[in-house]
């Protein structure tokens, strides 16, 4: 996969409301600065179901999506122990110039249980990351 001109752009993606306005954003951004995009959609594997990891229907949705951006685009899935570090790992070896990331609201003792995948993203990359919430626009 040849890199873009502005580089890649990647995007910890699920399909809902969070992962829907960082998607948003992201093409908003690669339209911009003439960037790639790259969705990670990854889920630990600890439930039966996990409605953040998307089935084929969403996938489906989401290549036509990115498609009709023509930015050029690539969507990785996997399985990981460490959703953060599926996306951060993703960013260092295409060397991305941002990360998109949907922000939802956590108390402090779910934070504690279950950290904080968009937490974890924020501290350990190595390039800018952009939170947005639910109802955002990019401008």
């Amino acid at each position: 996969m040849s890199t873009p001109a502005g580089g890649w752009v990647i995007v910890a993606w699920a399909p809902d409301e969070y992962g829907a306005v960082a998607l948003d954003w992201a093409l908003a951004d690669a339209e911009r600065r003439d960037r790639g995009v790259v969705v990670v959609n990854a889920s630990r594997g600890d439930a039966l179901v996990d409605d953040r990891y998307a089935l084929d229907d969403q996938l489906s949705e989401l290549e036509r999506r990115l498609t009709e951006s023509g930015r050029p685009h690539e969507i990785r899935q996997s399985i990981d122990p460490d959703v953060a570090g599926a996306v951060l790992d993703a960013a260092e070896q295409l060397d991305a110039r941002l990360i998109v990331v949907g922000l939802r609201r956590r108390t402090p003792v779910g934070k504690l249980l279950m950290g904080s995948v968009a937490q974890r993203i924020l501290l350990g990359a190595a390039c800018p990351v952009l939170s947005v919430k639910p109802g955002s626009v990019p401008d």
